[in-house]
């Protein structure tokens, strides 16, 4: 048994499209890796920071990811190495062992899917794009419904067409 404490930069981005570890942002490695029959077991914990964007409203998102890791990576020649697929589990290669690829699922798996920059946040506005969160208590916009547009013109009203009445209009058809 042996016990590992590292840290190590990122040589690449790590995680998803919204939110992820960036290239050479710092990862603490805690491991702790046992000589098992068939392989060698690498378990322990993996922290790095994280950077982003809020899914709602676009605003960067930071935070840390703590990932727990539990691998095997097989002996050359030992059986779990040759009753296994090349994908289902970890080999160990000239004596050495990849961490990476077990590192980027890990993590790929504990990150959001839809990152937000506050559990409330209440996005961008549908039709200005301005932020909610800044815009106005009384942030709306006048728009008017298609079928009174021949009427308003003839007092000389200028609007918008509502696109939603137009999209539940394409509905029901």
């Amino acid at each position: 048994m042996m016990q590992i404490q590292r840290t190590v930069e990122a040589s690449e981005r790590i995680g998803l499209d919204a939110i992820a570890i960036e290239v050479g942002s710092p990862v603490e490695l805690d491991l702790r890796l046992e000589a098992a029959s068939e392989g060698v077991l690498v378990t322990g914990t993996v922290r790095a920071d994280t950077a982003g964007e809020c899914s709602r409203c676009l605003e960067p998102v930071t935070g840390s990811v703590d990932v727990y890791l539990t691998e095997l990576f097989a002996y050359p020649n030992s059986v779990t190495e040759e009753t296994t697929d090349e994908d289902e589990i970890h080999r160990i290669l000239d004596d050495q062992i990849d961490l990476e690829p077990g590192i980027v699922d890990s993590v790929g798996l504990e990150l959001p899917l839809n990152p937000l920059c506050r559990e409330d946040c209440l996005g961008l506005c549908s039709e200005c794009g301005v932020r909610l969160a800044i815009a106005d208590s009384g942030h709306s916009h006048d728009i008017l419904d298609p079928r009174w547009a021949g009427l308003a013109a003839k007092f000389g009203v200028e609007s918008e067409p509502s696109t939603e009445l137009v999209n539940n209009e394409a509905e029901e058809k």
